[in-house]
């Protein structure tokens, strides 16, 4: 539908930008963008946000300061076409075609946890065959001029899964950035007045998986807590605050009575820096363990519904197992509460440091804090590095 546009040349240094699918402004697309500005402040005029025309009223109001397009609009399609530069996070749809002028980086958005494009073996997907499915990502990665990775794993993988077949920026996530920048006192004491109104002696975090078919019904999703608010305050020292990440969807309907003062339910903050003032990360089965294992702090697994969820864990690249996580796996709430008093008593869990360290290794070898840079520069240079 854009053959005409895509004819002309582009025009520089017009550079469109894209999270989720245009669903928000973050990820590794906003980290970009904010160190481009940083460098060069007049190419802040040529940087806009294509967002869904639902979301555009939210993020207006929360980015004043950036342009936004509402995607598939007239005005982007012309922006679209002639960008000199796409940086996103996620697919573009296969019938928009980009200007042989455009230059494609493909950000991302995490370490791979479940099987991607063609290394899914079997695709259900109502109208769509296993091979049309393979091929869409394969001719989708082909547009791609730069695919970031984050980490040999994942590179591995995404020669796989895309049969990527061009340039790879082997320099960790840009979003991660921020986790080697502002990880000292100052900032983290800055970070938790801002979110939590106070300096408490011990935060942790609890960010479990998405589960979405746990609704009540369809568009109506529930969220219970795994383990019980009091019994969990009671394994801690009085001045600890609980952090918890849900999705979205979920977020108002979070029942946290008698322990207002206790947690705080952080589903819009920026989750890096939530991962900053977190001295504990609590999760289960989410890819959040990659991230947060840059710095290096303790972490604890909680998959109460493993049984239910092993059928899906066949479909991990990652082998869910004790050995292999970087900290102690439980899976009732006994086991649970104790490993919590560990944690009190000790600040971390020591028989997993080791576990810890090779993780670290494994995952964020690749992350120095200058991923962010990196790209802008790529892109000051017009996409010749």
């Amino acid at each position: 539908m854009n053959d005409g546009f895509i004819c002309m040349r582009v025009k520089k240094p017009l550079i469109l930008f894209e999270s989720f699918n245009g669903k928000d402004i973050s990820d590794n697309p906003f980290a970009i963008y904010k160190q481009l500005i940083k460098q060069a402040p007049e190419i802040k005029r040529h940087c806009y946000f294509s967002v869904k025309p639902a979301a555009y009223s939210r993020l207006a109001a929360a980015f004043p300061e950036i342009q936004l397009i509402k995607r598939f609009t007239p005005t982007w399609v012309w922006y679209s076409a002639r960008a000199s530069f796409w940086v996103m996070n996620s697919r573009m749809p296969k019938w928009w075609r980009k200007n042989k002028g455009t230059v494609y980086i493909q950000t991302w958005h995490g370490t791979p946890l479940k099987k991607l494009g063609v290394d899914i073996a079997h695709v259900e997907i109502p109208g769509s065959s296993t091979s049309q499915y393979h091929q869409q990502f394969i001719d989708e990665a082909d547009r791609w001029d730069y695919l970031i990775a984050p980490n040999q794993y994942s590179k591995d993988i995404f020669k796989s899964a895309f049969e990527f077949h061009h340039r790879f920026l082997d320099i960790g996530y840009p979003r991660n950035d921020i986790l080697y920048q502002q990880n000292d006192v100052p900032n983290i004491q800055a970070l938790k007045k801002r979110i939590l109104g106070r300096l408490p002696r011990k935060v942790i975090m609890y960010a479990p998986t998405w589960r979405d078919d746990d609704y009540r019904s369809q568009g109506s999703y529930k969220f219970e807590l795994p383990f019980e608010l009091k019994r969990f305050f009671n394994k801690l020292d009085q001045n600890t605050i609980l952090i918890i990440r849900p999705h979205y969807l979920v977020k108002d309907h979070i029942d946290i009575t008698g322990f207002e003062d206790r947690v705080k339910i952080c589903a819009d903050e920026d989750i890096n820096q939530l991962y900053l003032i977190t001295d504990l990360l609590i999760t289960d089965y989410s890819s959040v363990m990659f991230d947060f294992a840059n710095l290096k702090r303790p972490m604890l697994f909680f998959p109460y519904d493993l049984a239910h969820y092993r059928d899906e864990l066949r479909g991990f690249y990652f082998d869910y197992q004790p050995g292999n996580l970087p900290g102690p796996l439980v899976t009732d709430p006994e086991s649970f509460y104790n490993q919590l008093g560990i944690f009190n008593e000790t600040g971390n869990f020591n028989h997993f440091q080791k576990n810890l360290t090779d993780f670290n290794n494994k995952f964020c070898a690749w992350e120095k804090g200058t991923a962010s840079q990196e790209v802008s520069d790529l892109i000051l240079k017009g996409g010749k590095g």
